[in-house]
């Protein structure tokens, strides 16, 4: 949607730039859906020209896709990669030999395993704390910080991080520092990390954005040009780009994000409800919850929380397994974000990578089960889990 507004004088909201951004019918022959331009290579006149020439730097339904993520997370450059993982390599390499990182401690665990696994090997200091502690981030930057990273709400705790104090703090010490958010469990539809002045913002679009389960991909949204210059180069040079139908599809699925996200958010929050009253759970990690740590903050930097979150039960690993074989309507899968409703034990599969030391510290126990709610009707998903605690615990 450009500046000519005609009939809209207020601004765009978030459904309308869902359909509308990046659409444009007239260059594709009035097609109201985008094409999928599966060319490797276009055609140059002999001369040679500006426009598209190789699909690893540039290919029309990736344009489509990025220019539309921009616009939802409110930021001017947005760059798609393979993978999660392929996002979070790529802004890693915006990183030298020398250079240092702050990551905070309870950070995903595959994010954590990059950092830690890779970093060191090219010269890189990496430094995790607990950056809501405002004297442990402040002793953790160093004169050769160039990242800080974060993760808000955190997986599987659902920890909140003050995204703006976090920044502020940072940018007192050195304005040049890039804040990272990895905002993968909100999306852009329930917390913009931009608005409250982190530089990058970075998705695996596999979760939500994309939500059926069916696309691996990542993504990175900035408002600097000197970072998006730079993130550009990656991209192209390292190589990690989508296919065009894996673009079409994750377009696609923005067309109903806001929709998949309001019934994600109400459905969790009455599951969470529930289980905080269950007599074999004795927590409940919900940020929607009052009774989370950081309820207020989240009320503060978001629209809501999503279908994500975990909770831990009065047993151990061994009725953690039983419980997962119990489910009829959830299925044991790692991931999250989809339609179906996910459960998994973090312990032992999404952070299995995590030191056992770093596990105990942040509380992921063998108890711990994190739940990714899907669109079914919450009476189903509500009897499931009560049928599967009755068969473990009885």
């Amino acid at each position: 949607m450009g500046d000519d507004q005609g009939p809209l004088k207020r601004k765009p909201g978030f459904a309308t730039l869902s359909i509308h951004a990046g659409l444009n019918p007239d260059q594709w022959n009035g097609a109201i859906v985008p094409p999928i331009v599966l060319t490797a290579m276009y055609k140059q006149p002999s001369n040679g020209n500006l426009g598209y020439t190789y699909s690893r730097t540039a290919n029309p339904m990736r344009d489509t896709l990025e220019t539309c993520l921009a616009a939802l997370e409110g930021g001017k450059h947005a760059f798609t990669f393979a993978s999660g993982h392929g996002v979070i390599m790529s802004v890693l390499a915006l990183l030298s030999k020398g250079d240092h990182i702050v990551s905070m401690d309870n950070v995903y665990g595959g994010t954590g395993q990059v950092m830690r696994e890779n970093l060191p090997k090219l010269g890189i200091d990496l430094t995790f704390t607990d950056v809501r502690n405002v004297r442990n981030l402040e002793n953790a930057i160093q004169d050769n910080t160039k990242i800080v990273w974060l993760e808000t709400p955190t997986n599987p705790n659902c920890t909140v991080i003050d995204i703006a104090a976090t920044v502020q703090i940072v940018k007192k010490r050195n304005e040049s520092i890039i804040v990272v958010v990895d905002n993968t469990f909100l999306t852009c539809y329930l917390q913009r990390p931009l608005d409250f002045g982190a530089d990058i913002v970075v998705y695996s679009l596999t979760k939500y954005v994309n939500g059926h389960s069916d696309v691996v991909m990542g993504a990175a949204v900035v408002n600097k040009r000197e970072i998006a210059d730079n993130l550009r180069y990656i991209q192209e040079s390292h190589g990690s780009v989508p296919s065009p139908f894996d673009c079409y599809l994750v377009n696609r699925s923005l067309k109903t994000l806001s929709l998949r996200m309001e019934r994600h958010k109400a459905t969790a929050l009455v599951i969470a409800e529930w289980l905080e009253k269950h007599p074999n759970v004795i927590e409940v990690n919900h940020p929607g919850l009052k009774s989370h740590k950081g309820h207020e903050i989240f009320k503060k930097q978001t629209s809501g929380h999503s279908g994500i979150f975990s909770f831990k039960h009065s047993g151990g690993l061994e009725q953690s397994r039983k419980l997962l074989t119990c489910f009829k309507v959830f299925l044991v899968a790692e991931s999250l974000g989809g339609y179906e409703s996910l459960v998994e034990i973090p312990a032992v599969m999404t952070h299995k990578t995590v030191p056992q030391l770093q596990k105990t510290k942040l509380g992921i126990t063998d108890s711990m089960i994190r739940i990714s709610i899907g669109l079914e009707d919450a009476e189903d998903l509500i009897a499931d889990l009560e049928n599967a605690f009755k068969k473990t615990f009885t």
